[in-house]
Parts: structure tokens; sequence; C-alpha cells
């Protein structure tokens, strides 16, 4: 069971890492890309939001959702 939420973890961590990859290139409207972009946001941003609203901006770069990868390896560690 633990190896299981372990897994979905990653997984996430990877679609925020993806995410915020995605938000420094530019977006073609009507494309399949915005559409990706589109549910992969729907999926992350409620989590990164969290830390958006704490994290404070450094430099013009928004690390919040770098903060919630931390954040979510840090709660894997705990459970294994």
């Amino acid at each position: 069971m633990l190896h299981l939420l372990a897994r979905l973890l990653d997984a996430y961590q990877m679609l925020i890492f993806v995410w915020a990859i995605m938000s420094w290139l530019p977006a073609r409207p009507g494309g399949a890309t915005e559409a990706f972009r589109s549910a992969l946001s729907a999926i992350v941003e409620p989590y990164v939001g969290l830390f958006r609203r704490v994290v404070p901006v450094v430099g013009g770069i928004d690390v919040s959702p770098w903060v919630a990868i931390v954040a979510l390896q840090v709660v894997e560690r705990v459970l294994l």
C-alpha cells in the first residue's frame, strides 16, 4: 500500500515538473498542447496554489512548484 502511494506521489511530482516547464513555453491557441496544458493545470494548480499563497516570488520567478515538489518528497520520505 505504501509502495503504491509512493509511486503516486512520484507521478504527481513529475506532473508538477512538466507543468512548470510548459509554463515557460509559448502556447498556441486551439492546439493539442493548449488542451494538455489546461488539463495539467487543472490537476496541478490547486496543490501548487497552496504554496503560491505563502511563498514569495524570487527575482521574478515563481518558486512555488519547486517548494510543492520538495514538500511531496518530504511526505514520501516520512511515509517510507
